[in-house]
């Protein structure tokens, strides 16, 4: 047995000091210093870029003084200013007249053009209407009626108390005539095969609650109430890897499309970011008070986003680890964060029943839709339409970009709804708390098809539910992660025809809701 050295307890003491100065001396979160030349020339180009079509426009116009009064006349400030009294007479006569009765006409005696006095010429002036230019140059913002006129509400609307008619505008020959108006229909869908249960993958003990497919389309990962985040192969449902180090749910993941990275965001505060090639954790984000729900990258930026029970969406810098925006704002838990290229860059949905749309770059809300009146659980952008659409147990709602401006209602499906998804064919999924399953057509909002998942054997009734679900890179696989711990694979299925399923639809007169 070999025999261990004895130290005295001070040459013990300085060696856990030199330990301990060793790890602490090299302090890595503190960035490099800055190279100001380096940082001129990014500062520049970042102006060019950004700034760069507005860098040099023509100085304000300075707003025009009020108008003035003079003897009871109010006067145009351009016309105030004119000098009127060199002003010629713009009526003369086409002969010489004497300037008297009896008086013969001679050089002396011809009647002189008298003058225009200011008083004259101030009266017809406040006579005249204001002209176009004046009126354009005092405009300071559209008035009701310009907006009213751009948005074609009197086209629409027609007269005042009529809903069957809409009178033609009045300026041409059929000035006054009136046509009937035709009530709007819903347009006929087109036909969509229906979608069919094709694998179950099971492996998790706990609640399925996040999915995540990797851009080559090889393999997908789900997140679980394990605590655990596995990897499997799209093509054969095969288990690949297990990643372990999150001590509570995985509620959202995020494979990058640009590094070999998987984001990971959980209910333990926790966002990390762990390296493909060494399955490990490379980096972790701090700074999220409470229960982290969902994350997103950012398709064309190295940042991401996440959101969750501290009501706030945080913007993370993917490489320095720094928190660039906490974008506050939301009264409740942020239930879901999305992320894309076009503006608005981030679009946040939460229990306070708000959508709110984000300016990035100035880290402030650019518009709150308030139209849901429960919580919104769901979102998801068009991979090819600039629309998203919200989801909330009253309704699901589709907007447009980049004001959010509301499209239409897709009303049916009771349930809460935790998860959405579309494809660019423009099926939208919707995934509802009790295992229900509704399939849409994006354009027309027509329910072509709702199914139940079937839960797996041994579970209870009450774990049918639906906590997530994604379409895969190839838009023919419908990938669920659900609440009997399953993983549940979908495609169309390949001997239906319009005949056989047929699409069960009328073109009744819609019930047009405004919001």
């Amino acid at each position: 047995m070999e025999e261990v050295t004895k130290h005295s307890v001070h040459t013990l003491v300085f060696r856990s000091l030199k330990r301990s100065h060793d790890i602490f001396i090299s302090d890595n979160i503190q960035p490099p210093p800055v190279d100001e030349k380096s940082e001129r020339i990014k500062i520049a180009c970042k102006i060019q870029d950004e700034y760069g079509m507005v860098q040099h426009l023509p100085p304000p116009r300075e707003s025009k003084p009020p108008p003035l009064q003079q003897n009871n006349v109010s006067l145009m400030p351009q016309e105030a200013n004119r000098d009127f009294g060199d002003m010629q007479t713009q009526v003369t006569t086409g002969f010489q007249y004497p300037n008297a009765p009896g008086v013969p006409l001679s050089a002396e005696t011809a009647a002189q053009p008298s003058p225009l006095s200011q008083r004259a010429v101030q009266g017809v002036l406040a006579g005249l209407p204001p002209s176009q230019s004046w009126l354009d140059s005092e405009k300071t913002a559209a008035s009701v009626e310009d907006i009213h006129r751009h948005a074609g509400i009197p086209e629409r609307t027609g007269p005042l108390g009529s809903k069957a008619l809409v009178a033609i505008p009045s300026g041409g020959k059929q000035s006054g005539a009136i046509v009937p108006r035709k009530a709007p229909t819903m347009p006929k869908p087109q036909w969509r095969p229906p979608w069919k249960l094709y694998r179950v993958i099971s492996g998790h003990i706990g609640w399925v609650r996040s999915i995540a497919v990797e851009p080559g389309n090889q393999w997908f990962v789900t997140g679980s109430n394990d605590r655990v985040i596995k990897i499997w192969d799209l093509a054969s449902g095969k288990l690949k890897l297990s990643l372990t180090g999150h001590i509570s749910a995985v509620r959202g993941l995020a494979v990058s499309k640009r590094q070999p990275y998987l984001f990971s965001c959980s209910e333990d505060k926790q966002v990390k970011c762990w390296d493909l090639e060494q399955n490990k954790v490379i980096r972790h984000y701090h700074g999220h008070l409470s229960a982290v729900y969902a994350l997103d990258l950012h398709p064309t930026i190295d940042i991401l986003a996440t959101c969750g029970r501290d009501s706030t969406v945080r913007i993370w810098d993917m490489r320095t680890k720094a928190c660039i925006h906490t974008l506050a704002g939301h009264t409740n838990t942020v239930a879901t964060v999305k992320c894309q290229a076009a503006e608005p860059q981030v679009v946040s949905g939460s229990h306070d029943s708000t959508v709110r749309l984000w300016d990035l770059a100035a880290g402030k809300s650019r518009a709150t839709l308030t139209n849901h009146k429960k919580s919104v659980r769901a979102l998801v952008i068009h991979p090819k339409l600039h629309m998203m659409a919200s989801a909330s147990p009253d309704n699901i709602k589709q907007w447009k970009f980049p004001d959010g401006n509301f499209t239409q209602n897709l009303g049916g499906h009771n349930a809460i709804i935790n998860c959405l998804a579309v494809n660019s064919d423009g099926v939208l999924v919707s995934g509802g708390d009790n295992g229900s399953l509704h399939f849409w057509d994006w354009r027309t909002g027509y329910n072509f098809q709702r199914t139940q998942a079937p839960i797996q054997p041994g579970s209870i009734d009450s774990e049918a539910g639906i906590f997530a679900c994604l379409f895969d890179n190839s838009q023919s696989r419908l990938i669920t992660a659900e609440a009997d711990k399953t993983i549940k694979i979908y495609k169309e299925d390949e001997d239906a025809t319009e005949e056989t399923h047929p699409i069960n639809w009328k073109p009744e007169i819609m019930k047009k809701k405004k919001y």
